[in-house]
């Protein structure tokens, strides 16, 4: 009684004004956005009629698109759920060297944007590929690029999102407890059935997740196939969508809404789907140890560290080469030589275009200034989600998770709609200027911040607000000397993974965008059209060095960070186990030596 007095108390001193940003957020970046693709595909013109977003969706092409969307999207999740899958198991379970750093590559190939990886893989292969011509590997000239069609987007696709499948599935992993392997090991189970009778079938939920979650991310890309599948027509559902709307302009905002509520729809049931699992999935740990590396290889961690390389090399290594080889040439196709090696694509790009020029400050502006603020307003968001909404926080973070949730394509047909007539009491239009670019990424991009802060909000003391509150502290003061100093770095953190995603991002902007706004993404993409290949590959490798330094920034401030806030951040203080005998478990130093003997677990 005496604790719900003080709460009430402290409550009383102020506070609730804090819900109307979040109100205003979830109405401006979800409702709205979401409401006005609805409304236009179900009632274009105003009047309620279905029948015309039904055939939009029944005309040829968008069968077509809608199969490939589907086919491309299931196979390569086939691919990438079992190779993020043996990741996470080997770095996690195992005593292999390296496991921070090779955490680190494989999540960094996730962290780069698609188109740059779709770039990559196309100049990796093909008789011009420049790397195959140094190596005097090319195939015959003429012969088909094979990453060109349905198999290289499915191959892309599954090498980009099994870092994806590896995320959840390492956390997966993080949530079992130690005794689970600490019982099974006294009871005599090896290593590899511990993994398969034990941790598998915990994990279950999560693959389930995770195959959900690669196959809703398969269903949204747009740089993959649109570089490797628009060359040869083979459209999915995002690229259709572009299509049409660069092709006929406004005037077919009903058929395209339909597409886009299509892809909407798929992708909000798949992650539905997906976080139910999950939270049917998690298991506690109370108050054991969590899950340690146990599995010791012996003379098999070659095999483990060369699987791992290889991985790494696949999804990372041989793609970077790929783009550094095309830019370092004059003209695409040529081989790298003594002879041949060139920075003029850098100078070009860098100095002499001013379209790229101003595209790198564009995305720099635009990115960098909607990660600031995201980042100023998810504190006091945080606070109040945590302090002030009790049981309705669970359904408020879900409404403000749409609209990342939400398709990129289909955000930016929302965003069209929004505002193509002048925003109403100002009677400003925002169609076709930077602002409805930032609008989009503060939308798309807040669940991304908000995330580590909360997970900060909830490990703040609430006696420490409760004692500055008696003492006669107002919100704005608890605000910035309790609650802002311990948040800080997860705001920050927030902030730069926002940045990171949003830098080079296309989905979004390939449809916002206008003369005089371009985004880095677009260029890029617009230079591989107009065939400057060269100079697109220089674009992605500056694209990777800005990706790469902000992750490493991150990684920097991991150990300020709440668990959990880096996907790719490994632990390694804990070290593998073995069982010398049914009564004692041993440990690495730093970690407890003896325990009581248990009863085996089951699976």
């Amino acid at each position: 009684m005496r604790h719900r007095t003080h709460a009430k108390s402290f409550l009383e001193r102020g506070g609730l004004g804090l819900l109307a940003p979040i109100a205003l957020a979830i109405i401006a970046f979800d409702l709205l956005p979401a409401g006005r693709l609805l409304l236009t595909a179900l009632a274009p013109g105003g009047v309620f009629d279905p029948d015309k977003a039904l055939t939009a969706l029944a005309s040829r092409s968008a069968i077509r698109a809608t199969w490939a969307t589907l086919e491309t999207a299931f196979f390569s999740t086939l691919l990438a759920l079992p190779l993020g899958t043996l990741m996470a198991l080997i770095l996690g379970v195992t005593d292999i060297r390296g496991r921070r750093v090779a955490s680190f590559l494989f999540v960094l190939s996730l962290m780069i944007s698609p188109q740059v990886i779709a770039l990559a893989f196309l100049h990796l292969a093909g008789p011009a590929s420049p790397i195959l011509n140094t190596l005097g590997l090319a195939p015959e000239a003429g012969s088909a690029n094979p990453m060109l069609g349905r198999l290289g987007i499915i191959v892309v696709l599954g090498l980009h999102h099994a870092p994806l499948v590896y995320v959840i599935m390492s956390a997966g992993l993080k949530r079992i407890p130690l005794a689970v392997v600490e019982a099974a090991r006294m009871d005599g189970s090896p290593p590899f059935r511990i993994v398969t009778d034990h941790l598998l079938p915990l994990l279950r939920p999560h693959l389930m997740s995770a195959g959900l979650l690669a196959f809703v991310a398969g269903i949204g890309n747009f740089g993959i196939p649109a570089l490797l599948g628009a060359p040869v027509n083979y459209l999915t559902l995002p690229v259709l969508i572009y299509r049409r709307l660069s092709s006929f302009g406004t005037g077919i905002l009903g058929d395209v809404a339909a597409l886009g509520l299509l892809v909407a729809v798929i992708a909000i049931v798949c992650v539905a789907a997906s976080q139910i699992l999950t939270r049917r999935g998690d298991v506690l740990l109370e108050e054991d140890a969590p899950l340690q590396p146990f599995w010791m290889l012996g003379r098999a961690c070659v095999i483990a560290e060369t699987f791992v390389i290889a991985v790494i090399a696949v999804t990372l290594v041989l793609p970077m080469l790929s783009l550094m080889t095309a830019a370092l040439v004059p003209s695409y196709g040529m081989p790298l030589t003594l002879s041949t090696i060139t920075l003029d694509n850098f100078v070009e790009v860098l100095a002499r275009q001013e379209v790229t020029i101003r595209a790198f400050l564009n995305s720099l502006l635009y990115a960098g200034g909607a990660a600031c603020l995201l980042a100023c307003f998810a504190i006091p968001m945080a606070y109040g989600l945590v302090r002030l909404m009790g049981a309705m926080r669970i359904p408020a973070t879900a409404l403000l998770e749409i609209s990342y949730v939400l398709p990129g394509i289909v955000l930016a047909i929302a965003c069209i709609l929004l505002f193509l007539k002048p925003v109403p009491v100002i009677g400003v239009s925002l169609y076709g200027t930077p602002w409805i670019i930032v609008f989009a990424y503060l939308a798309r991009f807040l669940p991304v911040v908000l995330k580590p802060v909360l997970a900060g909000m909830t490990q703040v003391d609430l006696a420490q607000e409760e004692a500055a509150a008696l003492d006669g502290a107002r919100l704005t003061r608890r605000l910035l000397d309790v609650i802002l100093p311990s948040l800080l770095p997860a705001a920050v953190a927030g902030g730069l993974m926002a940045f990171l995603l949003a830098f080079s991002e296309l989905t979004v902007s390939a449809l916002l965008w206008s003369a005089g706004t371009e985004t880095i993404g677009v260029v890029l993409y617009n230079l591989e059209e107009a065939g400057l290949a060269s100079q697109a590959s220089a674009v992605a490798v500056v694209i990777v060095a800005v990706v790469t330094l902000a992750m490493l920034a991150l990684n920097a401030m991991g150990r300020y960070l709440p668990a959990g806030t880096l996907p790719w951040h490994i632990e390694v203080e804990g070290a593998a186990f073995s069982v010398r005998r049914p009564d004692q478990v041993l440990i690495r130093p730093g970690t407890i030596t003896h325990v009581e003997p248990r009863p085996a677990l089951s699976a």
